[in-house]
């Protein structure tokens, strides 16, 4: 069993909880980092290049608002945070279109991420794998390769095989999914990506009763408008934040029992 430091005590890592924001925790951690730092001759304060579209008004926001964040809870005494206003093509040229990791020119990017394909852990995990794709460029300033010097400096070969024992595991999806989050575990405590930003829940004012609609990560369920709008009930009056919480958790219910029943009937029929 892998264990980690007491950074990890107390996080939730429940639905929409965003367990690893710990203002506190980041001041502890820095302090220790900025120790072993000065051992080395790192002069503080530390300056972060950050370069965003100057015509994108929400991502200029949006940087900026990670600016206060990191430099409210660190101090601008130890980090600082350098927006670069570019043009559109220019931040494109050193983040996405950079042809090779020496072009990557950024510390902190509002301008590469990854959406999932499909579902599976797989699908965000084997992104950065260092022997292949050219991920490792977008997110981690290295090209990939076999024998990568630097990946093997970071640990990310040993990430690898995790991945791939991982990926191997095709019979037992629980088995399969424990390994995932061994490997996620490893590459969130290892710190060599951090996301800053998350497309997920957004507030809206809808008059639809919620979880009426039908619902799929996969298949053609909800794909079309036909299906789309199937089941679908509506309000008289727009959902309230109390309606939806006692939807939601009427729904999570049924869906735990949903998938008891199925992994039952999966087991009986593997016997």
């Amino acid at each position: 069993m892998v264990t980690y430091g007491d950074e990890w005590k107390d996080v939730n890592l429940d639905d929409a909880q965003d367990g690893l924001y710990n203002p506190e925790k980041a001041k502890a951690e820095f302090a220790k980092a900025k120790t072993a730092l000065q051992a080395e001759g790192v002069q503080f304060p530390i300056h972060l290049d950050m370069p965003v579209d100057q015509t994108n008004t929400t991502k200029v926001q949006r940087v900026q608002s990670l600016k206060q964040s990191l430099e409210a809870t660190l101090g601008t005494d130890n980090v600082v945070v350098d927006i670069q206003q570019l043009q559109k093509d220019e931040v494109l040229n050193v983040t996405y279109f950079a042809e090779t990791a020496a072009g990557e020119d950024w510390d902190l990017s509002d301008n590469v991420g990854w959406s999932p394909d499909y579902i599976d852990p797989s699908t965000y995990l084997d992104i950065i794998k260092p022997s292949v794709g050219e991920n490792t460029k977008t997110y981690l300033g290295f090209d990939a390769g076999t024998n990568n010097a630097a990946a093997k400096q970071v640990g990310l070969e040993d990430y690898e095989k995790m991945v791939v024992e991982a990926g191997n595991e095709d019979t037992d999806v629980s088995k399969r999914y424990d390994k995932y989050a061994a490997a996620q575990a490893w590459l969130t405590d290892s710190a060599l990506i951090i996301p800053t930003t998350s497309q997920t829940g957004r507030p809206m004012l809808s008059k639809m009763v919620p979880f009426t609609l039908p619902f799929a990560y996969s298949g053609n369920k909800g794909m079309s408008e036909a299906l789309l709008y199937k089941y679908l009930e509506l309000q008289d009056k727009p959902v309230t934040a109390d309606e939806y919480q006692k939807a939601q958790d009427k729904w999570k219910k049924e869906k735990e029992e949903s998938n008891k029943k199925a992994q039952e009937d999966l087991a009986n029929h593997v016997k």
